[in-house]
């Protein structure tokens, strides 16, 4: 008989989401209006700790609509993590800017302030600022925002915070997604917590969240007919899957509780691999239990979980590698290209079993 597969980061679904969900599809709310969503908005403020919460249905249209707040426009550049997914530059080519992209450090894997502090002087200096820096929480663990405020306040650039993976984690106490002009979460069915699809910007400028739910419900105008003055999208979340997200918010500790006695158990069980640093300036939500593995191993060691039935990846291949963006700046980007030659990802669902752990771990150390 064949092992069940393991998945790099499934959904983790409950009684309690499909009782949300049946109520709401019951209720008649099926529309991208209703009171789960308004609820699921409230709540996710509340985590993240900020006033606002608009609903949407990706993590890139809560970045789009987000770098539109910032200011950005067509010729603008904008600084972008080279160690991330592309759907954080993918937003700024959206607005036809073009994304400058940094390195990052070592010590946290996310983009280096001392980088992006470098590249807004030289900017300043030729009267060249970018209109925005987006920052990214990489694998659920948050950038050191102190001294990235604090270049980005000191040439008056807006920050943005990508925290699509990090709902939960914290930096000095602060909630990841609270930072800049507007924190970006997704609610990909990957994440630490789903919605099946679906994103939300999280802001404290009341200016920002009127700007992102007006766009988002295609700019239409508070009058009988339908007018518009501007173009919008339509991005707004159902309220069936707002719905499902309430039910995962209240389940999120729990979550990040298993995702982390998993990365405790993968650190202890293979000292042989290096796995990513936990910062000591905050909490992650151990979104994904990331390694660096030596020499031509990791390709190996990807390809003898697969035919064990186990998922895992690479890490992420740095934006300045590839093909679409191989025109683009980049400032450093050697620590970024080695994380991505050595790093995989290893299964961390929150619903992962200690049989599937001991799968794990079994067939890396057979090598």
């Amino acid at each position: 008989m064949t092992d069940t597969r393991i998945y790099l980061s499934p959904p983790d679904v409950s009684d309690l989401e499909r009782k949300l969900l049946l109520d709401a599809f019951d209720s008649n709310w099926v529309a991208p209006v209703g009171p789960d969503l308004d609820a699921f908005e409230e709540q996710v403020a509340e985590v993240v700790g900020v006033r606002h919460a608009v609903a949407l249905s990706s993590g890139t249209a809560a970045l789009h609509l987000a770098l539109i707040a910032a200011g950005v426009r067509r010729g603008d550049t904008v600084l972008v993590p080279s160690f991330t997914f592309a759907a954080t530059a993918n937003a700024v080519v959206y607005l036809g800017a073009r994304p400058v992209f940094v390195d990052s450090t070592p010590d946290s894997w996310n983009v280096d302030p001392a980088l992006v502090a470098e590249e807004l002087r030289a900017r300043a200096e030729r009267g060249q600022l970018p209109r925005a820096v987006i920052t990214v929480d990489m694998y659920g663990q948050c950038a050191d925002y102190d001294p990235l405020m604090e270049a980005c306040d000191r040439y008056g650039v807006p920050l943005i915070e990508d925290a699509a993976e990090a709902l939960g984690a914290s930096y000095r106490g602060q909630p990841a997604g609270s930072f800049g002009l507007a924190g970006v979460l997704s609610f990909n069915g990957n994440k630490i917590i789903t919605t099946g699809g679906g994103g939300m910007l999280v802001t404290d400028d009341g200016r920002v969240a009127k700007q992102a739910r007006h766009l988002s419900t295609q700019a239409r105008e508070p009058v009988p007919h339908y007018e518009h003055r501007t173009v919008g999208y339509n991005y707004r979340l159902s309220n069936l899957l707002a719905a499902v997200g309430r039910g995962q918010v209240q389940r999120l500790d729990q979550m990040i509780a298993a995702r982390k006695a998993t990365f405790e158990y993968y650190r202890a069980a293979l000292p042989e691999l290096t796995f990513m640093p936990v910062a000591g300036y905050g909490t992650p939500n151990y979104w994904l239990s990331c390694a660096l593995v030596d020499g031509d191993d990791r390709d190996r060691l990807i390809a003898r979980l697969a035919q064990r039935n186990i998922e895992a990846r690479p890490a992420w291949k740095p934006m300045h590698l590839q093909p679409v963006f191989q025109d683009c700046v980049v400032r450093g980007g050697g620590v970024s290209a080695d994380l991505f030659r050595r790093g995989m990802c290893l299964p961390s669902g929150s619903a992962l079993t200690e049989h599937d752990r001991e799968r794990v771990v079994g067939a890396i150390r057979e090598g």
